[in-house]
């Protein structure tokens, strides 16, 4: 009998608690297999310690494959689930496709950014969900503190060492606190203008600091962040979000170059593509993390709407101890499901305390509903990290040690990029790359504007294609060389992304003279040489299917030694091409009859040139006018001389059917 298959999607607290306690329970009879994007296990609540330089990257991480044996690691991320089919479609890191198959499910995908509909916060606002973030933030301060050191100009300078920070729960607590210490040290090092200090604000609509713990902690942690220099204003929030600052609620405006989004988070949209009961975005499942009607789909951690038996009407909240504790029940389940371990146990909690790190020696805590704070809170809450931690306690410790007795290393390693990790994400985990693979993108998983904000308003749904289809390449990342907006040139079929350069300077997305539409490609094809075409893209027009087309050609982008239409789907009674005999003809720019290019002889000259308007005189244009020719634009040839580009190929006889396209 050959044994039962478990799929567990996602490594969180939840993903990982369930996987390893699956693992002991059912000692080599079953085949257990983990999907995730990284191949660590990443403990968040350390995450503030890395954007301050007190731990390095690695110390919060624990690996999948040397704590979970057992467990077959397969890096990637889920797209599609067949649940009649008992099946699950991912694209790997590289952009490649795979399929598993399962007796036993376990959704744990965790949550993602939680956005409000709120002016510029997508495009200039950053999370705090994953390492690339804390990587990205610990460079943007130590950068914006070195360069207001260096500024002559007292706005630019206090602008620079201003950072917002947005949410007033435990992570945007701990960012505000860990920020002041770091960037209090950094000016140490590199004093600012006479009178001038860095100044972080926390806000948060809700009336005090940390709303969701006892409001002694709260107090607590409040005195503590005044009295380091915080800013903290309760009841005020960011009505709009602009490239030099930020307007409040309250009408005033502040300069900033730093905002930091920890309003809260939402479930992974893949949940929304299943077509099953939901309930504020979380899968309804019953107190044994089962979803009803599905006897082997199991959700937990905050993906999962679970009851609270010990609050009847209530599901237990989002936070790293349930989910902790449900990946052990539901790790209990699957296994009683298939045979293999005792009874089915219900999810049943006890809260046992709160811990805040506000850096330093200073924390607030509540272990056991004792409460704490000063030296003793401090204590107690990194004795808990440390013992909660699966991994890495010696290193973590080693590092506290170091960063009590040494001053910390304030460098910029410019690992990560501001448009690597957009706020907008279903995969804050992962920092984007030019030409990457695509994300999920579901209508309600997409990563592009206004995406998650859909989602969290009510305009989202599960997709225009309906429950479990996705889309399989993904929009850029906002200032992701490829992103913003685009130029469609009449009969090209492709859209013309802007190079980083031109994004950082502001240029417009039009082409550069004579050049074609660029084209970012994932990594698999430029590894393999292939064209970028792929599934869900259609072909560039006047481009044959499997051809590249050529660039910074005369005329548009015909394929080599091939005619200029746009194929029929390949189809026998397909719809003739264009530019084919019996298709809808075409022209192509700079032929007879067709629409001349931009900055090409003949075309139309590069704005603030010579002759202004389109030149006329040309095969299918107006007669001139008596004017004088316009002068060609600098590096291009004169009219009557061919334009660069790739030399004609000999080795082949020619194609009477491409001679009008070229």
């Amino acid at each position: 009998m050959s044994r039962p298959r478990i799929l567990i999607v996602g490594a969180g607290f939840a993903g990982y608690r369930t996987a390893r306690s699956l693992s002991r329970l059912t000692r080599g009879r079953a085949h257990i297999t983990l999907l995730n994007p990284t191949d660590y296990f990443l403990y968040l609540p350390l995450l503030p310690q890395v954007a301050a330089g007190i731990l390095e990257p690695r110390r919060v991480t624990v690996s999948l494959s040397d704590s979970l044996p057992d467990v077959r690691l397969v890096l990637g991320e889920a797209d599609r689930i067949d649940l009649d089919d008992r099946t699950l479609h991912y694209t790997g890191p590289e952009g490649e496709g795979g399929t598993l198959a399962y007796d036993r499910l376990v959704l744990a995908a965790g949550s993602v950014n939680k956005l409000l509909p709120i002016p510029g916060v997508a495009e200039h606002a950053h999370g705090f969900r994953g390492l690339p973030e804390a990587l990205y933030l610990r460079d943007h301060v130590t950068r914006q503190v070195e360069l207001a050191a260096s500024s002559d100009d007292p706005g630019t300078c206090a602008a620079r060492c201003t950072f917002v920070v947005v949410g007033a729960g435990y992570t945007g607590t701990e960012v505000a606190a860990h920020g002041q210490m770091f960037t209090d040290a950094q000016v140490r090092k590199h004093p600012l203008r006479r009178g001038m200090r860095p100044r972080w604000m926390l806000l948060d609509v809700a009336p005090r600091v940390l709303p969701e713990m006892d409001e002694k902690l709260s107090a607590t942690a409040d005195r503590v962040l005044r009295q380091r220099g915080v800013d903290v204003r309760m009841g005020t929030s960011v009505k709009e979000a602009t490239h030099d600052g930020v307007l409040l609620t309250d009408g005033e405006f502040v300069e900033t170059r730093t905002l930091v989004w920890c309003v809260g988070v939402r479930p992974d949209p893949l949940v929304e593509s299943l077509g099953l009961p939901m309930e504020k975005g979380r899968l309804l499942v019953d107190p044994h993390l089962r979803a009803p009607g599905r006897p082997e789909l199991f959700a937990c951690g905050d993906v999962a709407a679970v009851p609270d038996l010990e609050n009847p009407g209530s599901y237990t909240p989002m936070t790293a101890q349930h989910a902790w504790r449900h990946g052990k029940v539901a790790a209990e389940n699957v296994a009683a499901s298939l045979g293999l371990g005792g009874a089915r146990t219900p999810y049943r909690h006890r809260d046992l305390g709160f811990v805040v790190d506000l850096g330093g020696a200073k924390a607030a805590a509540s272990p056991l509903g004792v409460t704490l704070s000063g030296v003793p809170a401090g204590a107690v809450t990194r004795g808990y990290h440390l013992a909660a931690m699966p991994g890495n306690r010696v290193r973590v410790a080693a590092d506290w040690l170091l960063d009590a007795v040494l001053p910390r290393q304030a460098v910029q390693l410019g690992l990560v990029r501001s448009w690597s990790v957009p706020l907008d994400t279903s995969s804050p985990e992962v920092a984007r790359v030019p030409g990457g693979p695509g994300q999920r993108q579901d209508a309600s998983a997409r990563s592009g504007p206004g995406a998650a904000l859909a989602a969290d308003t009510g305009d989202g749904g599960t997709g225009a294609g309906g429950p479990g289809r996705a889309r399989p390449h993904d929009e850029p990342a906002k200032g992701q060389p490829g992103s913003g907006p685009t130029q469609v040139r009449p009969g090209s079929g492709a859209a013309e992304p802007r190079s980083e350069w031109e994004t950082a300077k502001g240029r417009p997305t039009t082409g550069r003279p004579g050049s074609g539409p660029a084209e970012l490609r994932s990594e698999a094809e430029t590894a393999k040489g292939r064209p970028a075409t792929g599934p869900g893209r259609e072909p560039g027009r006047n481009q044959a299917v499997g051809v590249e087309p050529v660039r910074n050609q005369p005329g548009g982008e015909p394929a080599k030694n091939h005619s200029g239409g746009e194929l029929a789907g390949n189809r026998p009674d397909g719809e003739p091409a264009r530019n084919q005999p019996g298709g809808e003809p075409e022209p192509a720019r700079n032929q007879p009859g067709g629409e001349p290019a931009k900055n090409q002889p003949g075309g139309e000259p590069a704005k603030k040139q010579p002759g202004g308007g389109p030149a006329k005189n040309q095969p299918g244009g107006e007669p001139a006018k008596k004017q004088p020719a316009p002068a060609p634009p600098p590096g291009h040839p004169p009219p009557g001389h061919p334009a660069p580009g790739p030399v004609k190929r000999t080795d082949v006889p020619d194609d009477d059917s491409a001679k009008g396209d070229s």
